[in-house]
């Protein structure tokens, strides 16, 4: 029997092993998967599903900064930030373990996006980018209001911070798969895994 990790949503963890019937060489390892979008798009559940497909780990930017506040850091201070760098770190680390990596953020400014194609550069793996949009604003703003993601100590965004970050969201100039999460989910997860696991990208 193989163990597969499958994504925590909360807390400091990260990921945890399941038994799955995915025989070890069906398995594609040692890849870097970066989601990106606005708050609220739908980037998680396609995160979630790619990682146990692969299988591979989750690594969310959210859960971090929430644990950080838990522990003290103020709001004053940039937690936001501190918890792209800890995800770097974690990716690093489980693409040295030769394992697959889901890094589910939103990725709206160069700095961020840069750092996850030198961890790709740098350990010679096949990076693949995945952005997700809601193409309608009411629906958006909808969901937004409605979910809980329960993490103690980190506010849901609002529609005025959703509004922000797309002032501020870069556009994307490397190749990727756009999926509108007013579509299918399961037909956009379908497009996600083909995508991710095409050996040329495409």
């Amino acid at each position: 029997m193989t163990l597969c990790q499958r994504p925590i949503a909360q807390g400091t963890q990260f990921v945890h092993l399941r038994p799955c019937s995915v025989q070890m060489s069906d398995m594609i390892t040692g890849m870097l998967i970066v989601m990106s979008g606005l708050p609220g798009a739908g980037k998680s559940a396609i995160a979630d599903a790619i990682a146990g497909t692969l299988p591979g780990a989750v690594i969310s930017v959210h859960p971090i900064e929430a644990a950080m506040r838990r522990s003290g850091v103020g709001a004053d201070q940039p937690a936001g930030l501190a918890a792209y760098v800890i995800a770097d770190a974690l990716a690093r680390h489980m693409i040295r373990l030769d394992q697959s990596v889901v890094i589910d953020a939103v990725n709206a400014v160069e700095p961020a996006r840069e750092q996850w194609r030198a961890i790709a550069i740098e350990h010679r793996v096949p990076m693949r980018i995945i952005e997700v949009v809601c193409s309608d604003d009411d629906t958006h703003r909808r969901r937004l209001a409605a979910r809980s993601r329960d993490l103690p100590g980190l506010p849901e965004p609002t529609w005025t911070d959703v509004l922000r970050v797309r002032k501020e969201f870069e556009p994307w100039n490397d190749e990727r798969l756009v999926l509108d999460s007013m579509s299918d989910e399961s037909g956009n997860i379908t497009r996600a895994l083909a995508y991710v696991t095409d050996p040329g990208g495409q």
